[in-house]
């Protein structure tokens, strides 16, 4: 390959680097907007997001490093120059964010908790007003609660109506003892859906930091 085709290669690979690290800029900054700064739950999405585009601006600054101080113009030096520190900007910054993603996800599993407990709670008072019904309730009351109870998934016989009301509460004392084996179940779930997001991300930024120091080590010569 002569010299003016291998200087043609270096050009088309640095500006195809431009062009990936304007569409990153772009995507991270519509991520961005409207920031909600106070919300756990955005601030860890939002740095998993990122963190999962990452792939793209890493190799557009790859690209447009390459060929180091090659046949670079005086704005481009000014460029390369100010993206290298750039690089080592992002490096603290994605470092940064691994102790934030834990404290994050520390408060989200708490708000998370305090979530499920209220709900099971209010669970338990929408029986309890249930039995109440029952025990005041007339035939067609106690039809029409049979009818909601196996829309709920308790069945209850409605063609039997002189045993509607012991079995309408046979079915809600059973719909009380599962409430607290949902409520473990529901937790539980949650938490580990949790966790395995936050050490996938927590751990993309801690290497992307390594990875964009690693970048800005590598480019003293623009410096």
């Amino acid at each position: 390959m002569s010299g003016s085709e291998q200087g043609l290669s270096i050009y088309r690979l640095r500006w195809i680097g431009y062009g990936l690290l304007a569409f990153a800029i772009i995507d991270v900054l519509l991520l961005l907007y409207p920031p909600q700064l106070t919300n756990a739950v955005w601030q860890l999405q939002t740095m998993g997001q990122i963190v999962e585009r990452l792939p793209v601006p890493l190799l557009g600054l790859a690209l447009i490093f390459f060929g180091d101080s090659y046949d670079r113009s005086r704005l481009e030096d000014n460029l390369v120059k100010l993206l290298s520190w750039v690089s080592l900007l992002l490096a603290v910054a994605f470092l940064v964010m691994v102790p934030l993603g834990v404290v994050n996800t520390l408060r989200i599993n708490t708000q998370n908790n305090e979530q499920i407990t209220a709900q099971a709670e209010g669970r338990l008072q929408e029986l309890k007003q249930v039995e109440e019904q029952v025990s005041a309730g007339t035939t067609a009351d106690l039809r029409n609660m049979a009818q909601e109870l196996n829309r709920m998934g308790l069945p209850v016989d409605v063609n039997k109506p002189e045993e509607l009301k012991t079995e309408i509460l046979s079915r809600i004392g059973i719909a009380r003892e599962q409430i607290p084996q949902q409520t473990e179940a529901t937790r539980r779930n949650q938490r580990l859906v949790l966790l395995k997001n936050s050490a996938k991300w927590n751990l993309g930024a801690l290497i992307s930091s390594l990875l964009f120091f690693y970048i800005w080590k590598g480019t003293d010569w623009a410096r």
